[in-house]
């Protein structure tokens, strides 16, 4: 299993538990909606950081691969020039 739809579905789960527990708790209305509006900030500012890090993930990778491309061709391209 992707380890992205892992975390993804033990957020999702975190945030429901977390909400579900607000709202049966025993505070005055007030309460509980600044409850919930900070567990909604918490998780959006939990699902952002985990997606920057998936894009750095990405970018590096893609660096590694376009770094070896680049080195692949400037050796075929030495290896036919020493031919000619």
């Amino acid at each position: 299993m992707n380890s992205g739809k892992v975390l993804l579905g033990l957020l999702a789960g975190v945030a429901t538990g977390a909400l579900l527990g607000v709202l049966f708790a025993p505070n005055k209305g007030s309460d509980t909606r600044k409850k919930i509006v900070g567990k909604k900030n918490d998780l959006t500012d939990a699902l952002k950081e985990k997606f920057n890090e998936l894009l750095n993930d990405v970018i590096e990778k893609f660096d590694q691969v376009k770094e070896k491309v680049s080195d692949s061709v400037n050796e075929k391209h030495q290896g036919a020039e020493k031919e000619v």
